[in-house]
């Protein structure tokens, strides 16, 4: 739950109720009915209106700066990798960190009786 006061941004309109779509605006107020499907007023200045909203329809914005800081350092590094050719790079940042993690969970057993331990347990569970 935001806190009141929170700086937000209207990111959907789910109901269709003409909200300003990427305008900013601050938590005034919390709608605890159980009943009614909006959990926030917000207060919207450039309209110059409160707005009943889902909690769906409104974010954060540091939490959007900060996925926006993500997606433009990742292009950043896509563009350096790409300028020095370095390969490696370039396939990690695509690719994640998912085939290191995948190496490291796919241990062969050493010996038969590893194996078979493996197998008794995986049954057992």
């Amino acid at each position: 739950m935001l806190e009141l006061g929170a700086k937000v941004v209207i990111v959907a309109d789910q109901f269709e109720q003409k909200l300003p779509i990427g305008e900013y605006g601050y938590i005034i107020a919390y709608d605890r009915n159980a009943d009614n499907v909006f959990n926030y007023v917000v207060r919207v200045p450039k309209a110059n209106r409160n707005v009943l909203v889902p909690a769906e329809d409104v974010e954060l914005e540091e939490t959007l700066i900060e996925l926006e800081v993500e997606r433009i350092e990742r292009e950043a590094l896509i563009d350096y990798a790409l300028a020095t050719h370095n390969e490696q790079l370039f396939y990690r940042i695509m690719n994640g960190d998912k085939e290191e993690a995948e190496e490291e969970s796919e241990t062969q057993p050493t010996s038969r009786e590893d194996f078979i331990r493996q197998v008794n347990l995986k049954a057992w569970i």
